[in-house]
């Protein structure tokens, strides 16, 4: 039996999904465990990826979450989509096989806009590899330094490019930043010991993970976040097994974690303050559950991609928020959406005060006119 959902039905599961609102069989309490469950978070900016964990994990304070990541409970690297994500060390190689390489199709198109031939990206490739061997970490900067002395053209956007085409071919990966640099390791000194499941296991894997974590969701939505066909999403959703569900949200058929079906339903009035970059909005093809249309400029003004930092109310977007850091203190400007009165500034500010509170500094909110 199919079970039917209505749109706010489906969103208040969904945000169960998303670890935003207590779920009835996952206990994340670490920075591995969240990374692990969603299999894939979006990190491409480091500070989101930071914030995207400590707002699953009550009480973590940033400098712990940075500590779990030293202690490579997750990484980054660029596993599909061309975006940064945080992995669990031990899959990120499967899962650069699966659906990285995909974004390897239109990599010799761009290398030839950048003036770039395959013999010199295997060659940065290869001194990185070179540089890194034994342990090394270096900065992005040191790496472009080493590709320059190497003779290799890194200017203008190049630089990105090979950094980028070392990691997705497994040579490199990111390590967490020093201060603000971005860092990179060899993965394979980075995850020693990797998973190695065969393609159709790691596609019913990575579809079992992003279900539980993202649904109600369909094929299609799956197969834009992995980047891979839909043909393969079909068949991921075909091999996931009993621990997913069917259900339908306004008469279209979707897959939910059969665990939620025991879940309450019913929207729940909490009030979040989410980075830009999370998988509440970035998980999904779709966001109609989560986002006014009138709202979506908002939201990635201009459409560059570049996502601001939203205000949900009972999962739905209800304003965004800018933050400055200072050395003692977090100032946020904060700029609803939709109407706001004194009480609902109130628990807007309270759940801004976790974010300082991650940050260990002290918090004030400004509201424009």
């Amino acid at each position: 039996m199919v079970v039917e959902l209505t749109g706010r039905e489906a969103l208040a599961l969904r945000m169960t999904s998303l670890l935003l609102r207590p779920h009835p069989t996952a206990r994340s309490s670490s920075v591995a465990e969240v990374v692990a469950w969603f299999g894939a978070m979006q990190a491409q900016d480091a500070a989101s990826g930071m914030w995207s964990l400590g707002a699953r994990l009550p009480g973590l304070s940033h400098a712990d979450v940075h500590d779990a990541l030293e202690r490579r409970e997750a990484l980054r690297t660029w596993p599909m989509r061309g975006t940064i994500h945080l992995v669990p060390a031990r899959d990120a190689r499967w899962m650069l096989e699966l659906t990285g390489v995909r974004s390897l199709a239109g990599a010799a198109t761009r290398r030839a806009q950048l003036g770039l031939a395959e013999a010199d990206a295997a060659r940065a490739t290869e001194v990185l590899g070179e540089a890194l061997a034994g342990g090394g970490r270096l900065t992005r900067a040191q790496c472009l330094a080493t590709l320059t002395a190497a003779g290799i053209d890194t200017g203008g956007q190049r630089g990105y490019h090979l950094l980028w085409y070392a990691s997705v071919r497994g040579v490199t990966c990111l390590t967490p930043n020093v201060g603000s640099a971005q860092t990179f390791a060899l993965l394979d000194e980075w995850a020693p010991a990797p998973h190695r499941p065969d393609r159709d296991e790691a596609l019913a894997l990575l579809t079992r993970r992003y279900v539980r974590s993202h649904g109600p969701v369909t094929a299609r939505e799956f197969a834009g976040w992995t980047g891979l066909t839909l043909t393969d999403a079909r068949r991921g959703f075909a091999a996931a097994g009993a621990a997913l569900a069917a259900v339908r949200v306004d008469g279209e058929e979707a897959l939910v974690d059969a665990a939620l079906l025991d879940a309450p339903r019913e929207p729940v009035d909490d009030v979040l303050a989410l980075p830009g970059f999370d998988e509440y909005l970035l998980g999904y093809k779709d966001r109609s559950l989560m986002l006014d249309p009138a709202h979506k400029d908002a939201i990635v003004p201009g459409g560059n991609g570049v996502f601001q930092a939203t205000l949900v109310r009972a999962g739905r977007v209800v304003g965004t928020w800018k933050r400055t850091v200072g050395p003692d203190r977090v100032t946020v400007t904060a700029r609803p959406l939709v109407a706001v009165d004194p009480a609902q500034r109130v628990r807007v500010e309270r759940a801004l005060g976790r974010y300082a509170a991650f940050l260990d500094r002290d918090l004030r909110v400004d509201w424009p006119a």
